[in-house]
Parts: structure tokens; sequence; C-alpha cells
């Protein structure tokens, strides 16, 4: 490669590997404007006969908050009645992924003196992500629920753009699963259709990196563990 591809590749490299999933963010106010052009360039995604499945609301200010409180008061008053449509993960876990999860799991609480025997510390913890992490903006992503699999496949691409193009701007992300479950409540806020699938949300904001979640960094397997090349 020239020198302009080596650069190029480097800026691009850099937007990818700084992307982590942060939980604290400052209160500091994103732009509409730089919010339209990220998700501009996000949906530059490839999908599937170019259907481009997503669909996604922006929330700030007060309409952000709205949802917040509904969203908490529903964790907060009845948490067993509100169950995701979509299975994130197996009914059963398995290795290796079991181990990884508690891996994960381990690192956060542990890293916020979280021990499992305080229900009422990891609530409040889970809870943040219905808050944003305090970022200012959030983001909820729905798709027609007669879609197929490989929509999500699709969808997976165009989040990933989206975290991408916001850490070329400076900005952090964090992807909120827990939002999917809440869909009973955050439809009629967001006067969501019937045919509207509520995949979850996303934090988006500048990275409090005075908070102690902030210390927080996970692995990455090597290639070895999960790249097989063939050449012959």
């Amino acid at each position: 490669m020239n020198s302009i591809q080596n650069n190029n590749a480097a800026i691009v490299d850099a937007a990818i590997t700084s992307r982590r999933s942060v939980r604290a963010f400052r209160k500091d106010p994103v732009s509409l404007d730089v919010v339209g052009a990220i998700l501009e360039v996000a949906s530059r995604a490839p999908s599937s006969a170019n259907m481009q499945p997503w669909r996604v609301y922006v929330v700030t200010g007060e309409a952000r908050q709205r949802l917040v409180d509904v969203a908490c008061r529903a964790y907060d008053n009845e948490p067993d009645q509100h169950v995701s449509e979509l299975q994130y993960y197996p009914s059963t876990m398995f290795e290796p992924y079991l181990s990884r999860r508690r891996k994960m799991g381990l690192a956060l609480y542990s890293l916020l003196g979280l021990k499992k025997e305080d229900k009422e510390g990891m609530r409040l913890q889970q809870r943040r992500n219905l808050q944003f992490f305090d970022a200012p903006v959030g983001m909820l992503f729905t798709m027609h629920r007669d879609l197929t699999d490989a929509s999500l496949i699709d969808y997976g691409a165009f989040i990933g753009n989206i975290m991408t193009a916001a850490r070329a701007r400076g900005l952090d992300t964090c992807n909120v699963g827990a939002w999917s479950a809440y869909h009973r409540v955050v439809g009629p806020e967001l006067k969501l259709t019937p045919q509207e699938l509520l995949l979850g949300g996303m934090a988006l904001g500048y990275e409090d990196t005075e908070a102690l979640v902030s210390q927080l960094r996970t692995d990455r397997l090597p290639l070895s563990e999960f790249v097989t090349f063939l050449t012959d």
C-alpha cells in the first residue's frame, strides 16, 4: 500500500480498535447534526437486496428523560412482566460462551465492588442500562417483525458502522440490549407500529473517564482460536 492507503487504514483501524462499551458518560450535549451524519454514514452498511431493514429512534432532552422514566418505573415495579421478544442467549448456556460471559460479568462487578449477594447493588447497576448510562443521546432500533434472521445480520453491520463512525468523531457508545425487554412501555412513547420489533438500544456521548467503570477493559481471542486459513 502507498502512504495514503496506509494512513487511511490507520485511521479506520484506530476507530475500530478504540471502540469500547462505555458505561459512564458525561452530560455534554451532542449535536443532532453530528448524530445525523453518523447515521447517514452508517446507512451505507450492506443489506440483502438493499432492503435496509433498520429504523432508528433518536431521543435527547425531555423525550429521552420521559423514555428513561417510564422504563425505570417498569424495571422497579414490575420487572418480571417485561421480557424481550428476542432470545439474546441460549436457554442453557454452554462452553466456551458460558465462561466468556462469566469472565465479563466478574470483571465488571468486581471493579465496582459488587458481590453476588449484593442484590440491590447489582439491580441498580443493571438499571443504568435503562438510563443510557447518563449519555445525552439514546437510540432505539426496530425492524419489521416479519423480516427474517438474515436481516438481523444486516442490522449488525449497520450498528457496527454507527459505533465506528461515532469513534471517528471522538464519541463513545454502548449497545443496550436490555431495552428490548421493555417494548410494551417503549412502544407508546415512540409511537411504534404493531409491525415494529424492538431490537435494543444504544447510548451515545462522551465517556466520563473519571468514572470507576471506565477502567474496564476486555480482551479478544487470538486469531488462532477463531480463524482457519485454507491455502491448498
